[in-house]
């Protein structure tokens, strides 16, 4: 008689917990990325400097009842907010599209084979660093240029309606135009690509569509990009720009609806 015994059912492997793929564990890869390159530092401390800069300038340069006089205070003092987005812009594209020239975008999904994570983490990474570092900035450029200004027509405080509102709105601006151009890039996967189109298509087609006669057309431009983020960084509000909620909202739209676009194309498409 024989005696069988029974086949052991095999052995589920179960991965030990330092290799397995967590959402801390992302966001902090990525946060290694971005902190470890050199860009990163040049173009945040370009847009500093550009805010900083031309901020000290504005206030320094300023005389009460001169041409600047009817200009808003956070307006007249984060002027340099233009060149400083420019470069948070480049630095957004280069956080999606530059992984993409680098051939480093292959090795972050094979990581992460669900493929999403990976540009959700990117975004927050660039959303919570660029906030914080661009805060900072507008208030100490507030500051200041204030130093300047106390004895003008453009003295004002933090403490005063609107101003800690309007900086809290320059910075959300700019976080969230560089989150656009973030979608752009992983959406185009490339650099040069992604920087035309957003110059195309974000800088100047509002102005080519300003041309036109149609009041509809004049009201829907108030929604764009670039002139929704204007509305944001103003303590008062200006003539022919929304309100700074629905101007939030807006930009929200954009930035999340091209954010929408690459995760769409990243599911879709080979890397």
């Amino acid at each position: 008689m024989t005696t069988t015994h029974p086949t052991p059912a095999p052995a589920r492997f179960s991965a030990p917990s330092r290799y397995r793929i967590t959402a801390p564990r992302i966001l902090r890869s990525e946060w290694h990325k971005l902190h470890s390159l050199r860009s990163t530092w040049i173009t945040v401390a370009s847009a500093v400097v550009m805010v900083l800069g031309v901020g000290l300038i504005m206030g320094g340069t300023y005389t009460s009842g001169g041409g600047d006089s009817d200009v808003d205070t956070i307006v007249l003092t984060l002027y340099g907010s233009m060149l400083g987005q420019l470069c948070l812009v480049v630095l957004g594209i280069l956080m999606t599209a530059g992984e993409y020239a680098t051939g480093m975008i292959r090795s972050s999904l094979t990581a992460v084979p669900t493929r999403l994570p990976v540009l959700w983490a990117k975004a927050a990474v660039f959303a919570a660093t660029v906030f914080t570092v661009m805060f900072a900035t507008a208030l100490i450029t507030f500051a200041a240029a204030q130093a300047f200004l106390h004895d003008t027509d453009q003295a004002a405080s933090f403490t005063d309606p609107g101003i800690l509102r309007a900086l809290a709105g320059n910075t959300a601006a700019l976080t969230l135009m560089g989150l656009l151009a973030l979608g752009l890039g992983a959406l185009l996967r490339s650099v040069p690509g992604a920087i035309g189109a957003f110059i195309g298509g974000v800088m100047i087609l509002p102005e080519i569509l300003g041309m036109l006669p149609y009041d509809a057309v004049e009201r829907a431009i108030m929604y764009f990009p670039t002139q929704a983020a204007g509305a944001l960084g103003s303590a008062t509000p200006i003539p022919g720009t929304a309100s700074p909620g629905p101007a939030l909202l807006a930009l929200f739209l954009w930035a999340g609806t091209a954010l929408a676009a690459a995760a769409l194309g990243l599911k879709r498409r080979d890397v």
